[in-house]
């Protein structure tokens, strides 16, 4: 007698199973906070405190397109891309 060949299903099923915990734990969290992300930069608006992916602290004093203009010190302006904001200081 030959053993049976085993269902080809049978055989992607822990592959699947892979994918769909990675994506739960992975994927799907990431792309939540890349729309967070998008979104808190949308709304970003004169006089707001924020900080920059580089640790620079400052608050915006022009909205542009694609940057910002940030006051970090008397008299120290500087220019940003948008995408280089990392959070919005609260309080």
């Amino acid at each position: 007698m030959q053993p049976q060949a085993a269902n080809p299903i049978m055989n992607l099923a822990p592959l699947t199973l892979i994918f769909v915990i990675f994506y739960f734990m992975l994927i799907r969290p990431q792309r939540q906070k890349e729309k967070e992300h998008q979104k808190m930069l949308g709304n970003m608006a004169k006089n707001d405190e924020v900080v920059t992916t580089g640790g620079i602290h400052g608050t915006i004093i022009n909205v542009k397109d694609k940057t910002v203009t940030l006051r970090i010190d008397e008299n120290v302006k500087i220019e940003i891309e948008k995408n280089c904001i990392a959070y919005i200081k609260k309080g």
